[in-house]
């Protein structure tokens, strides 16, 4: 049953969809019937329709006043072009975060509730302005005691409320549709919501930024690619994060790269490198890389170095995937389809009963003619996305593991192709697959998974002495056991093999006494023959008696 809340909310979602003119997603949705055309009997949604633009830029709007979590729900499916068409996954791309600034005295009693201490005490000084303003958090500048400069992030009043109760629609939402929506089953629509709540409820917890952030630094400590700016654990909370302020350029501030005269192309590369490098070595990724979130470094034009912040999404793979799917990128890159649909089949993102040759040959029809262009003018996200449609046929299930990966990557050649459009990112990454490949291989990985695993195979070999004793007593055990009881079966046996001799003599005297008779009630010649059987056969069952 949905309840009153979610019904409520419902239909205010059905009249923002009216108010876009997109009737044909309220008309389509058979998920709330004696409701649905309520809405279309309010004079304010049909005095306030908008009626120009594409379907897809009336659904983005919608989404934007509909609130945070339908803006964020947007970003995220808007990489799933196996699940939407063309049109409205370019429009939901452009969603972003356009939310007024809350006040600078609620920010202070957030703070101050947080922190427990009045924000004069905790800060050198305080800006009231913020720094920028999203759906969730708000930033403002701060320095501390000690006059260095950090960022202040304040999560939003009442926020954690406001998602709960539109992840409860969305539950709802998903549910109906696998109840009344054909082939929904196969897009998984409870599990991509069950995912999407895990990575929003995560990005609510600022403390859990706070380690990521500490992470991804230890990751890239000394590296001369990222910059992760340090966090003060001290005075961040759940709804508080105090960390380094970065003064970099925003990445998309293209005049000011140029006129400070940045290599472009290399930092392009770069971001491809940084991405494959925290998925495979790592395999711990910053899943948010917008051009929001990344910055430039440019001390020094001809190696830049990019800053990032906003690590409330991250990813990790379990490592059967990342196999999988490092495999799966250097078969792309080899050509080798055959070897594609086999890693799709031996992963079980498609049944297992698809016949190999018929995926391979689907591959191959979406992917050839891609690779008859110059490698860069191929784009990597293109064939993904492809694949995706043509796994549509062979019934390929979504993968929700695999969602934050696909639109980080999809972010990173978006970036990568914005900074340098002539960004080959095949050549780019192969060289990193193959690196990775070999690393895996190679008897220093080994020794150190070895030595890794060294701890648990101590562990199990102190256990195996007392194991062993405990099998050898059993098995001591039940030796005894079969000694004892060996004469008592011998004895059953032979008398079970005694009764199976009796039963088959007296069946044959049996067949011999009829045979007898009938040959006297006959009146076979000679008659005496069937006297002679009869006699011997009497005679033969007095004796076994």
């Amino acid at each position: 049953m949905i309840s009153l809340s979610v019904a409520v909310r419902l239909m205010e979602i059905q009249r923002v969809l009216v108010r876009h003119g997109l009737d044909e997603f309220v008309s389509a949705t058979h998920l709330y019937r004696p409701l649905r055309f309520l809405c279309f009997l309010q004079p304010s949604t049909w005095s306030e329709r908008r009626r120009g633009g594409s379907r897809g830029e009336r659904l983005r709007l919608a989404a934007e006043e509909l609130g945070p979590i339908f803006i964020k729900f947007g970003q995220a499916i808007s990489t799933r072009r196996d699940l939407l068409p063309t049109d409205i996954a370019d429009e939901l791309a452009k969603l972003q975060d356009r939310v007024p600034p809350f006040p600078d005295r609620e920010a202070r009693e957030a703070i101050e509730s947080s922190l427990g201490q009045p924000v004069g005490a905790l800060f050198g000084s305080f800006e009231a302005a913020p720094l920028a303003a999203a759906s969730i958090a708000q930033v403002h500048g701060a320095t501390l005691k000690d006059g260095r400069e950090v960022v202040v992030k304040v999560l939003r009043p009442g926020m954690r409320a406001v998602i709960r109760r539109d992840l409860e629609v969305l539950y709802a939402l998903a549910a109906l549709a696998l109840r009344y929506i054909p082939d929904a089953g196969r897009l998984r629509p409870l599990e991509i919501v069950a995912e999407y709540d895990n990575t929003i409820m995560d990005e609510l917890d600022l403390m859990r930024e706070a380690g990521n952030a500490a992470q991804l630094r230890r990751n890239f400590a000394g590296s001369p690619l990222l910059y992760v700016p340090e966090v003060h654990f001290a005075l961040s909370t759940n709804d508080v994060l105090v960390m380094e302020r970065i003064r970099g350029i925003q990445i998309s501030d293209m005049a000011r790269l140029r006129e400070l005269n940045v290599d472009i192309k290399k930092l392009a590369e770069n971001g491809v490198e940084i991405f494959f490098t925290q998925m495979l070595r790592h395999n711990f990724f910053h899943a948010d890389m917008h051009p929001g979130n990344i910055f430039v470094l440019a001390d020094d034009p001809a190696n830049p170095r990019y800053a990032a912040v906003d690590f409330g999404i991250v990813g990790a793979l379990d490592p059967k995937d990342l196999e999988y799917l490092a495999g799966n990128f250097l078969a792309f890159f080899d050509r080798d389809y055959r070897r594609v649909a086999e890693l799709h089949i031996e992963s079980g993102w498609v049944p297992a009963g698809t016949r190999v040759q018929e995926l391979e040959g689907a591959v191959r029809t979406v992917c050839e003619p891609i690779f008859d262009k110059p490698l860069a003018e191929i784009s990597f996200a293109v064939v993904l996305l492809r694949l995706f449609e043509t796994a549509r046929r062979f019934r390929m299930e979504i993968q929700p593991q695999l969602v934050l990966l696909q639109k980080t990557l999809l972010n990173i050649e978006g970036l990568g192709r914005q900074l340098y459009p002539e960004l080959d990112l095949w050549k780019t990454a192969q060289p990193l697959l193959r690196a990775w490949k070999a690393d895996r291989m190679s008897p220093r990985t080994l020794i150190a998974e070895a030595r890794r695993h060294l701890p648990e195979l101590i562990s199990t070999l102190r256990a195996a002495p007392p194991l062993l004793r405990r099998m050898i007593r059993e098995a001591e055990g039940r030796a005894s056991l079969f000694d004892t009881e060996l004469p008592r079966l011998e004895a059953l046996r032979a008398e079970v093999k005694d009764g199976a001799r009796r039963r088959d003599r007296t069946i044959v005297a049996s067949a011999l006494l009829v045979l007898g008779g009938l040959w006297l009630a006959l009146g076979a010649e000679p008659w005496w023959a069937g006297g002679i059987v009869l006699a011997a056969t009497t005679s033969y069952l007095l004796a076994r008696r």
